[in-house]
C-alpha cells in the first residue's frame, strides 16, 4: 500500500499531465508538445520511485551530491537525470558521468570541461544554455544577444548536444509580465534556428508560470512543488 504521500505525489502528476494536455489545446500546441521534468530536489528517493511509479522518467536535481545519492539508488534505466542547479567547474566531471542532461551552461569554460570529462562511451550530454532573460545582475545565465556566440562554440564539442535554450525570469504573478521573458526566448530560439542550428527544447515555466511558459513555446516545465509540495 502506498502511503499518503506517494499517493499525493501520483495523483498530483496525473492533474499536471491533464493540465498541460488541456493547455496545449487552450494554445493551439501539438498535442504531446510539452514535456513534464519533475523536480525532485530536496525529496526523498520513496517519491521519486511514487512519480517513476506512472511512468514519469524525466526528474531535475539542483544539489549534486544529494542528486548522486539518488541516481545511485535508483537505477531504473528509463529515468533521465537533468542537472538544473548552477555548474561550478569542481563539479562538471561528475555531472558529465552521471547525467543525462545540464540545464544550466552559460559559459564556454563549463561546457568545455562537460564535453572533456563525459565518457566517449556514453551518448552526448543534452545540453540547454541558460539565457538571463530578465536583465536581473543577481541572475544566472547569459545576456540574450551573447547567446547566440555561445551556440556556435557548443555545437563544435564532441561530446555535448546542444538541445535548446533555458530561463528562470523574475516572480511576477502578472500573467503578461510573465509572458514577456518567456517570448524573448523563444524569439531568441528562432534567430539561432535561422543560422541553420536545429534547437527543439525551450526549458522553461515553473509552478507558479507554467501557463505563461506553454503559451509562449515551452517544450519542457520544470515543476516541484506542485508535484512534491514543499521543499523539505
Amino acid at each position: 500500500m502506498l502511503h499518503a504521500s506517494q499517493n499525493t505525489v501520483t495523483q498530483n502528476i496525473k492533474s499536471l499531465r491533464e493540465q498541460i494536455k488541456a493547455l496545449e489545446q487552450k494554445y493551439d500546441r501539438k498535442a504531446g508538445s510539452v514535456q513534464l521534468l519533475a523536480v525532485s530536489k530536496t525529496h526523498p528517493i520513496e517519491d521519486i520511485r511514487a512519480a517513476f511509479s506512472v511512468n514519469q522518467t524525466h526528474f531535475g536535481e539542483n544539489y549534486l551530491q544529494d542528486a548522486l545519492s539518488k541516481i545511485n539508488a535508483i537505477t531504473e534505466p528509463a529515468i533521465e537525470w537533468h542537472f538544473i542547479g548552477p555548474i561550478q567547474s569542481n563539479k562538471t566531471r561528475q555531472i558529465a558521468q552521471n547525467f543525462h542532461w545540464a540545464h544550466t551552461i552559460d559559459r564556454l569554460k563549463i561546457a568545455r570541461r562537460l564535453s572533456e570529462q563525459r565518457d566517449p562511451g556514453l551518448p552526448p550530454l543534452n545540453i540547454c544554455i541558460q539565457v538571463n532573460t530578465s536583465g536581473e545582475s543577481a541572475k544566472s545565465g547569459i545576456p540574450p544577444e551573447k547567446t547566440l556566440t555561445l551556440v556556435k562554440d557548443i555545437v563544435q564539442l564532441p561530446q555535448l548536444r546542444l538541445r535548446g535554450l533555458m530561463t528562470i525570469p523574475a516572480a511576477t504573478d502578472n500573467f503578461e509580465l510573465q509572458r514577456k521573458p518567456f517570448h524573448l526566448l523563444h524569439e531568441l530560439k528562432a534567430e539561432i534556428e535561422k543560422q541553420a542550428i536545429a534547437l527543439d527544447t525551450l526549458s522553461m515555466g515553473m509552478s507558479n508560470d507554467m501557463e505563461a511558459a506553454i503559451a509562449e513555446g515551452s517544450t519542457m516545465v520544470r515543476i516541484g512543488t506542485a508535484i512534491f509540495g514543499p521543499r523539505q
